[in-house]
């Protein structure tokens, strides 16, 4: 517990623990007491996960790195794994033609809400530059007077005045959002708006801070599941005017609450048969078809 000895809270420790040598018994015990306690509060985990699993509702190849829908003209594909889940996709044209992807007709359905891919937004990039200069001038005079011993005395005076030009240029240039996304043969695109879920799911089987011997596993099936979303898409093949459409959908059959040291390992990175002197954190059971939230223990008295 203080193998850190660098840690805030244990050089504050330190320091208390040298303090006891010469004070009253009473007020050694007062002070031990509340140095237990804030070893206690520096061995609590202050960041929770909240991670989901998601399964296709219909037929689709899945694996760690990636959820995969294939028809005979395009492959799309879907990476849930990151904090609140992203729904964008990867879209590949597997045809010699260029495919077009309407995003007016495209959408993001929530638990039987729609979203649209496409909203009409103005883009503005713009560039900015600057140059100064500084100049300045000196003028002075002789002055003759008398000085602090009666005596005759000429001395120099001189004025020196500074002034500073500032010149600016640059540009702005604005262009409308993409109501067609047009995906050249056998090339791919990626499409990105919307993120899964930021809100926690709360049940009484869950613990909102757990430990490690509290997680626990809800599993739902797809009625009762707490989120179902998918992706509905529409798009042609070079001049058609026949678009073709499809929908990805998914549903969260699983969700898990864990403290955050239950969700990091720790191992040496490794190139070309090198290794790192020091270890790095990476997530543990990083999966395509799982997301998370990230969460930080509040001020709440709510086990659940």
């Amino acid at each position: 517990m203080l193998n850190n000895i660098n840690h805030p809270h244990h050089k504050r420790i330190q320091t208390e623990i040298l303090t006891l040598i010469n004070l009253p018994m009473k007020t050694k015990s007062i002070i031990l007491i509340a140095i237990v306690a804030m070893l206690l509060a520096s061995c609590v985990p202050t960041s929770f996960f909240q991670v989901y699993k998601a399964v296709p509702s219909a037929e689709m190849d899945v694996n760690e790195s990636s959820l995969t829908y294939e028809d005979e003209n395009c492959t799309v594909t879907y990476d849930f794994w990151g904090d609140r889940g992203n729904i964008g996709f990867r879209f590949y044209n597997k045809t010699d033609e260029p495919i077009y992807v309407n995003l007016e007709d495209c959408y993001f359905i929530l638990n039987g809400s729609s979203y649209n891919y496409y909203k009409d937004r103005v883009y503005t990039y713009s560039k900015g530059s600057g140059v100064s200069s500084t100049g300045s001038a000196t003028a002075s005079k002789s002055v003759t007077g008398v000085n602090y011993y009666n005596l005759i005395q000429t001395n120099q005076l001189s004025a020196t005045s500074t002034s500073e030009l500032m010149a600016t240029k640059g540009y702005a240039v604005s262009y409308n959002e993409e109501n067609i996304v047009c995906i050249p043969a056998r090339t791919s695109k990626v499409i990105s708006e919307y993120l899964i879920n930021n809100r926690l799911f709360r049940d009484c089987d869950l613990f909102k801070y757990p430990s490690k011997k509290q997680i626990n596993t809800i599993n739902f099936t797809k009625e009762k599941s707490p989120l179902v979303f998918s992706n509905r898409i529409s798009y042609s093949v070079g001049e058609s005017d026949n678009p073709i459409k499809f929908e990805n959908e998914f549903y969260v059959t699983e969700i898990t609450n864990y403290p955050e040291s239950e969700m990091f390992e720790s191992d040496y990175r490794e190139y070309c048969g090198q290794k790192t002197v020091s270890k790095s954190k990476y997530y543990k059971d990083v999966s395509a078809d799982k997301f998370y939230i990230k969460y930080k223990k509040g001020t709440d008295t709510w086990k659940h």
